[in-house]
């Protein structure tokens, strides 16, 4: 490897955004791995700032570092990562996106209506949860969740 396909923690935070603490961090849940010079010191592929900017937007998205780590766990260790390799991952993390996206536009639409949590508080929810259906069906927000028994 030639010694500018390695980066070191600093360029590695200068690339990303992120401070070395975050990367020390990110290390130790196991979504990076660094190469150790005889030093000791860490130096980093550059598919690294890739692994890297996956986990900042992840973590955006609201995927635990468990949720990211299990997520890059299906890329390769010890070699930069193929076309092939990301296509894979961001088809397995579409669906994630897809699933929370469904979410967003579901309280959206129902944030200031009835979102079937059972509480009969405003006027309203008593045109969608007559006679406190929505308790009947159980706990929490029914409606925004999208489980049994929301109203189309």
């Amino acid at each position: 490897m030639r010694g500018n396909e390695l980066l070191t923690i600093g360029d590695l935070a200068a690339r990303t955004g992120l401070t070395v603490s975050a990367i020390r961090f990110y290390e130790s849940r196991g979504l990076v791995e660094p190469i150790r010079t005889r030093g000791n010191q860490r130096r980093f592929l550059r598919s690294d700032i890739r692994r890297l900017s996956f986990a900042l937007i992840a973590q955006r998205l609201g995927l635990t570092v468990q949720e990211i780590a299990a997520e890059l766990s299906r890329l390769p260790h010890g070699r930069t990562p193929t076309q092939a390799d990301w296509n894979r991952i961001s088809r397995h993390f579409r669906a994630e996106i897809d699933r929370r996206i469904a979410l967003l536009e579901r309280t959206r639409e129902k944030l200031d209506e009835c979102i079937g949590c059972g509480c009969l508080s405003l006027r309203k929810c008593g045109l969608y949860n007559p006679d406190d259906a929505a308790a009947a069906e159980g706990a929490g927000p029914r409606y925004v969740l999208g489980q049994a028994g929301a109203p189309e």
